[in-house]
């Protein structure tokens, strides 16, 4: 794990420099929202194997809400760590037998997600995969997981043009600097 980047359009920027894998980000992000960090997992020779950013706001039901999304190749288990479950990847706690839980739109592909089972219950977690990668969205507080249910639409950063240059920074959330 490299360091925790604190919310900057210069500091995303490196990270998205790096990355070898999708820097997934809600744009346009919700009303009300704020970019509060990233990290990556990697070196830097090889590049970022996985990425996570997060953006807080307004919660559907009311109060604050934090999303992080993850981006990883297999067996990183970067998302599992924001999760707070264990193992690398969701396992068997993820049902993608069933119908899915929610849907994305990841870089204009419909992106199904799956709730995963056995996550801390101050979070809802989902998981998925897109651009054959694993994508994780972790949600704060539990009830704000609604969220998930608007069908966001999530942006390649690495593909995005110089509208990122307006992105409103937030204060760096704790989140990313603590072990679940």
């Amino acid at each position: 794990m490299q360091p925790v980047v604190p919310p900057s359009v210069e500091a995303l920027g490196v990270v998205v420099h790096r990355a070898q894998v999708p820097v997934w980000m809600p744009w346009p992000l919700p009303v009300g929202w704020l970019f509060t960090g990233a990290a990556y997992a990697g070196d830097d020779r090889s590049g970022g194997r996985a990425t996570a950013v997060t953006c807080s706001g307004p919660g559907p039901l009311g109060g604050m809400g934090e999303l992080l999304l993850v981006a990883e190749e297999l067996g990183v288990g970067l998302g599992a760590r924001y999760a707070g479950i264990d193992g690398p990847d969701p396992g068997s706690g993820l049902g993608i037998d069933a119908v899915p839980d929610a849907k994305v739109l990841a870089a204009g592909r419909p992106t199904p997600l799956w709730h995963v089972k056995d996550a801390p219950a101050d979070r809802a977690v989902f998981a998925g995969e897109a651009r054959g990668l694993w994508l994780w969205a972790v949600v704060w507080p539990e009830q704000s997981g609604l969220l998930m249910y608007d069908e966001l639409v999530l942006t390649d950063l690495r593909d995005a043009g110089g509208e990122v240059d307006l992105l409103p920074c937030g204060a760096l959330t704790p989140r990313l600097l603590t072990r679940p």
